[in-house]
């Protein structure tokens, strides 16, 4: 007796399209610690932030790093890739070269914090006027994060303020700037608008 054999046939789920954000960063700690609190298993977005290898990194090295990763994996249309890097003692010539790099095309940018990227953390509690060194930024953010140090961020008490933050820095960065922040400032908020958009 001969069986019929049965037809096998999968099933066309309608699996949903996640949004990648590649991140490479100047901190190798802070930085890629709160960009995770962007990731989830039920976001339509998936952020990589790209391993720093090494202590500090000038935006030269973010810039290599990223366009390495793009080179190796590929970038997918609607998929973006960003450099977040910190003005502190750069000069203009290592920034315009990662400004260059992001008008090369739509889905790449560039996040600058001046003077770092605690200031950006510093305008989830409070306007952060009056800061003019990376050390009053410091200074200023132990306030509110006491037992703050490079790769320990308290993001349960950053959750709360990140809406304040956006506003904040959009309110200081008018009108916007279209490369970097001269002054203190964040374009941070731009990052973070769309990873919760």
């Amino acid at each position: 007796m001969v069986s019929a054999r049965r037809k096998f046939r999968r099933r066309r789920g309608k699996r949903r399209y996640r949004k990648m954000y590649i991140i490479a960063t100047e901190g190798a700690k802070s930085e890629p610690q709160y960009f995770d609190l962007f990731n989830s298993k039920n976001a339509t977005i998936h952020i990589k932030c790209l391993k720093n290898r090494g202590h500090g990194r000038d935006p030269v090295k973010v810039l290599k790093e990223l366009k390495q990763y793009i080179n190796d994996e590929g970038i997918r249309a609607g998929d973006e890739a960003w450099a977040v890097v910190d003005r502190d003692q750069w000069t203009d010539e290592q920034l315009n070269e990662l400004h260059q790099w992001r008008q090369s095309a739509e889905n790449y940018g560039l996040a600058v914090s001046n003077p770092k990227f605690e200031y950006w953390l510093l305008l989830h509690f409070e306007e952060g006027s009056g800061v003019t060194s990376s050390r009053a930024c410091t200074d200023r953010l132990l306030r509110y994060l006491p037992h703050y140090e490079k790769g320990h961020i308290e993001v349960d008490k950053l959750l709360l303020g990140i809406q304040s933050a956006i506003t904040r820095a959009k309110q200081k960065d008018h009108p916007p700037c279209t490369d970097w922040p001269r002054n203190t400032g964040t374009t941070v908020y731009r990052l973070v608008e769309k990873l919760l958009s």
